[in-house]
C-alpha cells in the first residue's frame, strides 16, 4: 500500500510532534504533496527550524508552526481553540520508556503525553474536522494492559516500557472506540491508525535508561528503518482511501520492517468493552467529552 499524494492541495493536516523523527517526515511529505501543514510542537524554536528546512526544499504546501504540550490539558485546549478547520489530525507526539514523572495534571507522564492529550485534542477538534483522525500506535501495544483503577501507577511498581506499552494499547483502543462512536452518531469521519515499526528515530535513544538507550542506539544504526520509511504506514493511514477503523504497519516479521499493510491489534485493544470503559474513564479525568 502507498500513500496517496493526489488531491492533497488545499487540505489541512495537523501533526503533533512534527519537528523531529516520524512527525517531521510526515510534515515534509505532506507539504511536498501540496498540503497545508500545521506543525504542532512543544519547542517552537526547533519547530521553526524544521519548518524552514521543509520550505527550503521548495515544497509547495504551506507549513505553519504552533505550540502545544500534549501532556498539559490546558495547553491542548489553548491550541484547539485556535483551530477553525482541519482535514486530518495526526496524533504523533510521544515519549518512550522515560523515568517516572507526573504531568502538570497529575497523570503518569507517558500516559498523559501519548494518550490523554491526544484523546482530548481529538475530541476538541472533531467539530471542525473534515476527514479523519490518525492515531500513531506501536507494536508495543501488544504488551500493554489497561488497569483502569491504576493507570497512573499509584499502586503498581513503575517500569518505563510497561508505561509505554500501556499508553500505546490505550491509543490503539481509541481508534476502534472513536470509530464506533462516530458511526453511532451518524458521522462519516474516519478513525484510523498505524505504527512505524522499528524506525531509527530519537524517541528510542532519549529514554534516560542506562541499558536500553545504548542498545537502542546500536539497533537504530544496524537495523532500524529510515524515518521516511517508518512514516509510510502513517501516511497511508492519513491520505489513502482506507476504511475507518483501519490499522497499518510494516509487512515484515513482527511488523518491525517493511512496506505498509493492514495489521492486527491485540485482544485488549480490540475489545469494545475495554474501549468503552477506557473512553468513559478518559472523559472523566480530562473533562473532555465526545461531541456527537
Amino acid at each position: 500500500m502507498r500513500p496517496s499524494y493526489v488531491g492533497q492541495e488545499g487540505r489541512r493536516f495537523i501533526v503533533t510532534g512534527g519537528s523531529t523523527g516520524i512527525g517531521l517526515e510526515m510534515c515534509r511529505a505532506l507539504a511536498t504533496a501540496g498540503a497545508d501543514v500545521v506543525m504542532a510542537v512543544r519547542n517552537l524554536e526547533r519547530g521553526h527550524a524544521s519548518a524552514e528546512r521543509i520550505r527550503r526544499t521548495g515544497a509547495p504546501g504551506r507549513v505553519d508552526v504552533r505550540r502545544i504540550d500534549v501532556s498539559d490539558l490546558s495547553s491542548v485546549r489553548t491550541f484547539a481553540d485556535q483551530i477553525d478547520r482541519v482535514d486530518v489530525l495526526i496524533n504523533n507526539a510521544g515519549i518512550l520508556g522515560v523515568p517516572f514523572a507526573r504531568s502538570v495534571d497529575g497523570h503518569e507522564m507517558q500516559f498523559a503525553t501519548n494518550y490523554l492529550g491526544h484523546f482530548a485534542l481529538s475530541n476538541l477538534l472533531l467539530p471542525v474536522l473534515r476527514d479523519r483522525v490518525v492515531m500513531v500506535g506501536s507494536f508495543a501495544h501488544h504488551h500493554g494492559r489497561l488497569p483502569l483503577d491504576d493507570l497512573d501507577f499509584d499502586r503498581r511498581g513503575y517500569q518505563g516500557y510497561l508505561g509505554y506499552a500501556q499508553s500505546k494499547v490505550a491509543q490503539v483502543s481509541f481508534i476502534g472506540e472513536l470509530h464506533r462512536r462516530l458511526r453511532a452518531s451518524g458521522s462519516l469521519l474516519r478513525s484510523v491508525g498505524g505504527h512505524p515499526g522499528f524506525s531509527a528515530t530519537a524517541i528510542t535513544v532519549s529514554t534516560g535508561h542506562k541499558l536500553f538507550t545504548p542498545v537502542a542506539r546500536l539497533g537504530n544504526v544496524v537495523a532500524g528503518m529510515k524515518p521516511w520509511q517508518g512514516a509510510l504506514p502513517l501516511l497511508v493511514a492519513a491520505t489513502a482511501d482506507v476504511p475507518s477503523n483501519s490499522y497499518l504497519g510494516p509487512n515484515g516479521p513482527l511488523e518491525l520492517l517493511g512496506s505498509p499493510k493492514l495489521v492486527g491489534r491485540s485482544r485488549v485493544a480490540s475489545d469494545p468493552r475495554v474501549g468503552r470503559e477506557l473512553w468513559d474513564h478518559s472523559e472523566r479525568i480530562t473533562g473532555v467529552r465526545f461531541p456527537g
